[in-house]
Parts: structure tokens; C-alpha cells; sequence
């Protein structure tokens, strides 16, 4: 049993990363109650987590992560834990194994694939109308890149990348995983558009160490819920924030599919190894995409570490898998999960909920929920 069994808490959290952290925080510093964190990783911030490697680059261990947000309580939010720097993301996909395309498709993107010398938005809007598929609602992810932007750049740039990173392909995925990529009919190159772009000074861990640092939360890591006995009567609250299916165990004889990543660590003795703090490569590579740290968190060092991303079923889990089938199986343990909430036991976060959070999504959801639980406020869902 856990040395911390013996103490006397009134929230348990299950799960150190955004939600958890939000949650845990709010309990105790907006209701004075004492929390219990457990992870079962040996470090805070979930799949946020960043640390210095051995050449002294800060580098993400489970791949970058790029804050940007339109929500005002969320921004308000974050900056109660970490002072900011300007940072917009920008993206490109080397196509044919030697061009470099900007990713989202924009003016530029068709003018580079096509040898086109668009200057106009109404140019590019003629140019998708007579290039892409008129489908009023698509029923997977090649028909809304069929609708979007046509058969060429789908095949090019998103076909085969979507793949490898999902081991499925377009036609057996939702319309949701092409419908999150925009196009644009300007040369607007930025990956994001929300009015806050930003990156952390100190890095993303410090964020939740300072979330955390607060008496009346203790954090127990190298801790699954598996590992300790819980009567839930000595809690008011429980909250889950690990995989739903997990918290079930056989209840149903078949789990969610949960896709994840595997990540290659290259240190090089230059400054940069290439234009942007990411390139996708969509097809002549076995990984999907490789980003460079230094780009995003403005370091400066004359080496660089750069991370190649390859996709698995292995290891962590990091994205809902948004096919019918795991819709159809959500749906059953989210009935299961609401009828616990009579036991004070909720479910919070993108493997609880089975649903594909930005990071200002997650700290949005994990605070609304405080919200409906404790000040009763009524919040529009995500």
C-alpha cells in the first residue's frame, strides 16, 4: 500500500498532466481541499513534459507542443503559472522527396506543387472549385480531403503520411482527422490563427511545477491506479484521467484503440538542421514528421537536437482513434462512466473522454468541469 494512504485527502487525481494539473490546482487553491495527484509515470506533465538533454537543449520528451488559444479565461489562466514569449508555428511537408510545401494548403502551397502563379484569393477559390470534389458531407477523412483540396495534394501531402501515423487509411478514419487541417485562399503560411501564439520562457514542466506547488496537494508518481486500493466512500471526489477502457478492465472484452508514437532523438554539431521547427514527409520516409525544438523555444546553442516521429501501437497512448467502430464502443463505457458520477467519480482529459484535445482545449475542459462541479456555472461544451 502507498505511503501516502495513511494521510487524509479529499480529492484523489488520476493523472499529472493538463487536466489532472487543472483540476488538482483549482480543488486546492479555490476550495481549500486537500489533493492527492498519482501518476504512473517518474515525472509531472504528461505528455508535456520537457527537460534539458545532456548537450543542454530543452527538448520535449513525447514531441512538441505549440500553446496557442482565442479562449480568454484560459489564457488568464496560464499566465498565473509562466511568463510567455510571441512564438508562431509554421509548417511545411517536403513532397516528392525534395520540395518543401507550407502546410496548412494555401496560395503558395498550389503555386509551388502546380508551377501556378496565383496572387489572388479569387484565383485560389476558382482554383478549388475546379479542383476538388463537391461533397456535401463527407463520410471519412479521403472524402474531406477530396472536398478540400483535391485528388493531387491529397495524394502528395496527406494520403499515405495520414498512414503511418494512424496505420489506417484515410477512407477507414472520421472526416474530424483531415477536417482539423484548414485551407486557406490567402498566403497566410502560420499553422495556427488564435489572437495568443505563444511558448513558455522556462519550458513546459515548469508550468506544472508550479501548478503543483501548493501545500495542500501532494503528488505520488511511479503510482497507477492499479497499484493502490481505493474505497471511494474516503474521497468526495475521484477523477480519472487516464484510458477510460483501463478504469473498466474486461467489461466489455474489447478496448478503444489508442494510437501512439515512438520518438528518434538526433543531437548535430550545427546550429539548425532545417527551415522549420517542423517538416512532415508524406511519403518517402518510414517517420511522419521531424521537428527541432530550438525553432519554437528561441534557445540558442550551436548544436541542435532534432526528433523524428514514427507512429506505433506501442507505448504510450496518446490519440483516440476516430473510427466507427471506437465511437460505438466510446459510447458504452461513457453510459458506464456517468453513472458514477453519483459516487463523486468523474472522467476528464483526451484518454477519459476519448476525444482529441489542443492543449488550451484540455486546461477549457478540465476547468469548466471545476466550474459545473463547484460553482454551478452552466458552460457550453467543447
Amino acid at each position: 500500500m502507498c505511503k501516502f494512504m495513511s494521510k487524509s485527502y479529499d480529492i484523489l487525481v488520476v493523472g499529472a498532466g493538463i487536466s489532472g494539473a487543472t483540476i488538482a490546482e483549482r480543488y486546492a487553491t479555490q476550495k481549500n481541499k486537500k489533493v492527492m495527484v498519482i501518476d504512473k509515470r517518474d515525472h509531472i506533465a504528461g505528455n508535456c513534459y520537457d527537460f534539458y538533454n545532456d548537450e543542454g537543449i530543452l527538448v520535449p520528451k513525447y514531441g512538441p507542443h505549440f500553446f496557442h488559444t482565442n479562449y480568454e479565461d484560459v489564457w488568464k489562466y496560464v499566465n498565473k503559472f509562466s511568463e510567455w514569449t510571441p512564438y508562431i508555428h509554421k509548417a511545411l511537408s517536403r513532397i516528392d522527396g525534395k520540395q518543401y510545401v507550407p502546410i496548412p494548403v494555401n496560395i503558395e502551397t498550389v503555386n509551388k506543387v502546380f508551377g501556378l502563379n496565383m496572387k489572388t484569393e479569387k484565383e485560389m477559390k476558382f482554383w478549388l472549385e475546379q479542383n476538388t470534389k463537391k461533397i456535401e458531407v463527407p463520410k471519412n477523412s479521403e472524402e474531406a480531403a477530396l472536398r478540400r483540396f483535391g485528388k493531387i495534394l491529397y495524394e502528395k501531402m496527406f494520403k499515405y503520411y495520414v498512414k503511418k501515423q494512424w496505420d489506417k487509411w484515410p477512407s477507414e478514419l472520421d472526416a474530424t482527422v483531415i477536417d482539423r487541417i484548414p485551407v486557406r485562399i490567402s498566403f497566410d503560411d502560420r499553422y495556427f490563427t488564435d489572437k495568443y501564439q505563444v511558448m513558455p520562457n522556462q519550458g513546459y514542466t515548469k508550468i506544472f511545477e508550479n501548478m503543483f506547488n501548493n501545500d495542500n496537494i501532494d503528488v505520488e508518481l511511479n503510482t497507477s491506479f492499479e497499484d493502490i486500493e481505493i474505497e471511494t466512500n474516503s474521497y468526495e471526489k475521484i477523477f480519472f484521467t487516464g484510458r477510460i477502457d483501463s478504469f473498466f478492465g474486461d467489461l466489455f472484452k474489447e478496448h478503444l484503440e489508442y494510437r501512439s508514437l515512438k520518438f528518434v532523438f538526433e543531437t548535430l554539431d550545427v546550429e539548425y538542421f532545417q527551415p522549420a521547427a517542423q517538416v512532415s514527409y508524406p511519403t518517402t520516409e518510414e517517420f511522419t514528421r521531424i521537428t527541432e525544438p530550438k525553432h519554437s523555444t528561441g534557445q540558442k546553442h550551436p548544436k541542435t537536437t532534432i526528433i523524428k516521429e514514427f507512429g506505433t501501437w506501442d507505448g504510450e497512448p496518446y490519440y483516440p482513434v476516430p473510427s466507427e467502430r471506437n465511437k460505438a464502443l466510446y459510447a458504452k463505457y461513457k453510459k458506464e462512466a456517468k453513472k458514477l458520477e453519483n459516487r463523486g467519480i468523474y472522467f476528464v482529459g483526451r484518454l477519459a473522454e476519448y476525444k482529441y484535445f489542443n492543449m488550451d482545449q484540455a486546461f477549457k475542459n478540465a476547468l469548466d468541469l471545476f466550474n459545473r462541479l463547484e460553482n454551478k456555472e452552466t458552460v457550453k461544451e467543447l
